[in-house]
């Protein structure tokens, strides 16, 4: 799965929240697909979904969304 934000602010801070949470992520440049204004997308496992949405929501971070690599590129899994 992949995040993607509109600001590099938004990214690291989500960053430190997820290994906050002991959730295992990795930084990567967001994928050409992915229409974003920040050059940089966290990747986390798709089985952490539901924890990475409540990181998410509970600290206010400002996300893209929340992206699910399918054959051709990727879908949205969040509104």
């Amino acid at each position: 799965m992949l995040i993607a934000f509109d600001s590099t602010q938004q990214a690291l801070r989500a960053e430190m929240l997820l290994e906050y949470a002991e959730i295992e992520i990795d930084i990567c440049p967001t994928p050409k697909e992915i229409t974003a204004g920040c050059a940089l997308s966290i990747h986390f496992p798709e089985d952490d979904l539901d924890t990475v949405q409540q990181v998410i929501v509970s600290e206010k971070v400002e996300i893209r969304g929340i992206f699910r690599p399918i054959h051709l590129g990727y879908e949205q899994v969040n509104p």
